[in-house]
């Protein structure tokens, strides 16, 4: 199951079921099974107090995974920046769904096993993130050159 909680902020036009959808085939596409997910959408300020208290990170960021996974059924709490990923999209020059829905995925590729410490891991998650971008959004709101 695919819960989603909005903390100290608001996504206008938020779609649930796009992101609902695309989660379980992205699992799926990578020879998983989905178990409990919560996405839970804060403000940078919520976010440093979360990176703070459980990582003693003192610093922003656009998402924090925690990961619950067992075996091949993925599990986990993906904590997501709003402000960090409008900075983005700006940044990047890229479409806020596109964006938003990069850092999604970003973070279920983390509960499948990806990591993105070493330059071979992060060039890794870049290319599945890309892959996944392609494959669900749409290339109108998609920033990246096609």
């Amino acid at each position: 199951m695919i819960e989603f909680e909005f903390i100290d902020i608001e996504i206008p036009g938020f779609n649930s079921e796009f992101f609902v959808l695309s989660i379980d085939d992205l699992i799926k596409s990578e020879n998983k099974e989905q178990g409990d997910l919560t996405v839970i959408f804060c403000s940078d300020e919520y976010l440093l107090d979360v990176n703070k208290k459980y990582l003693n990170h003192d610093y922003y960021t656009d998402i924090i995974t925690f990961d619950y996974t067992e075996g091949t059924i993925i599990s986990g709490d993906l904590f997501i920046s709003c402000d960090r990923v409008i900075e983005n999209a700006n940044s990047f020059h890229v479409d806020l769904v596109n964006e938003l829905s990069r850092v999604v995925f970003h973070g279920v590729l983390h509960l499948c096993g990806y990591k993105d410490k070493s330059e071979e891991d992060e060039l890794l998650m870049r290319q599945k993130e890309s892959f996944y971008l392609n494959k669900f959004v749409s290339r109108e709101t998609n920033g990246y050159e096609q």
